[in-house]
């Protein structure tokens, strides 16, 4: 198959599950012998505007206007017009205008279209204006596509319930539990010889890294329990004022291919957000033999309880409370979560269920 990946964001310019999961699928389909255009926004002048890379082809194009933390372009509009030859499109990711314009190219075309959700809610807007977008153009994009992946069945239901009536295929996300494991070095970026609790993303509003903070200094009133921050953002200044430098160290970004360490120097992590899809941190910590403490959301809930708690968004004292007692139970809930991972969450089982799905289109 010709692929056109259609994604906001690209690994490794930008961290994060959703730009690795594109980065990953493209790579592994290159590997099965598919040629994978993958069609992104940059403005960084440093990076070619076309490139060839781990077997795919990039094609970046700049940004032309900034709003709500959705980088538009005209670039991006203008080579999905000129599109041609590709036997499919794959977009990922309704929260960015290049999905929206993969859907108007389906509407006026006949290339078959996939989107991949990777969370219904954006982590920079207020969750009332998402529902007024997914009550109207998300849901005009969603209906678009000839195939919408969702990564758990209660995800599946929450689209629904938007009025998508397009075909939805439900594939877990995987991660590569060859790398990620609890066999192996820890890193050396971890220092503390107490309990150690992570904290893995970006730090903007939606994944609430203040709560993470707050719980962590609280707890540490109990015990000599010590928070590694990892990930960078437009918070990090604030979260800095805030932390005691006794509780709490900042990592910054970590590149990704030591990750797999510093899971293994943890013994919880902690992931507040107000909104996930199926967080990758999760599935990387519990391969890692790590539990976890999230927010309770409804379609990640029974998977986080497989190796963790789950507690109410912003609930500091329950978040601390949590924290104890997964710490407590640390060695049997991580095998739990590691168990889970491997029958359930396999990257190679995501990337092959995937292009076989793609091809059927066909």
């Amino acid at each position: 198959m010709r692929i056109l990946r259609v994604a906001q964001n690209l690994y490794p310019e930008v961290p994060g599950g959703g730009t690795y999961h594109v980065h990953a699928m493209s790579r592994d389909q290159a590997a099965m012998g598919h040629d994978v255009t993958v069609l992104t926004v940059s403005d960084d002048e440093s990076l070619p505007r076309r490139e060839e890379r781990d077997g795919y082809t990039v094609v970046r194009r700049s940004p032309t206007v900034k709003l709500l933390g959705n980088e538009i372009s005209a670039g991006v509009a203008r080579h999905l017009r000129d599109a041609s030859g590709f036997d499919m499109i794959h977009a990922h990711s309704h929260l960015y205008f290049s999905t929206n314009l993969a859907a108007l190219k389906r509407r006026l075309g006949d290339v078959p279209l996939a989107i991949t959700n990777h969370g219904l809610y954006s982590q920079n807007a207020p969750e009332w204006l998402f529902d007024l977008y997914l009550r109207s153009l998300g849901r005009w994009t969603f209906n678009q596509a000839d195939v919408m992946f969702c990564y758990t069945d209660e995800d599946r239901e929450r689209v629904q319930e938007f009025g998508v009536n397009s075909r939805i295929e439900v594939v877990p996300n995987g991660v590569d539990t060859e790398r990620f494991t609890p066999d192996g070095e820890e890193s050396d970026l971890i220092k503390h010889d107490g309990p150690v609790v992570l904290f893995v993303g970006r730090l903007v509003d939606g994944k609430r890294p203040q709560d993470a903070i707050q719980a962590v200094s609280q707890l540490s009133e109990e015990m000599d329990v010590h928070l590694y921050v990892v990930g960078d953002g437009p918070l990090r200044g604030e979260l800095e004022s805030m932390a005691d430098e006794s509780t709490v160290t900042f990592l910054g970004q970590v590149p990704y291919d030591e990750m797999p360490a510093v899971y293994r120097s943890g013994n919880a992590l902690v992931l507040p957000s107000r909104a996930e899809g199926l967080p990758r941190t999760v599935l990387e910590a519990f391969a890692s033999g790590v539990p976890v403490v999230s927010s309770y959301l409804k379609h990640t809930a029974p998977i986080v309880q497989k190796g963790g708690e789950t507690v109410p968004v912003g609930d500091i004292n329950r978040y601390a409370a949590a924290l104890r007692r997964v710490l407590d139970e640390a060695d049997t809930l991580g095998e739990n979560g590691c168990r889970t991972v491997v029958e359930r969450f396999q990257w190679r089982e995501t990337a092959e269920e995937t292009t076989e799905i793609l091809r059927e289109l066909l």
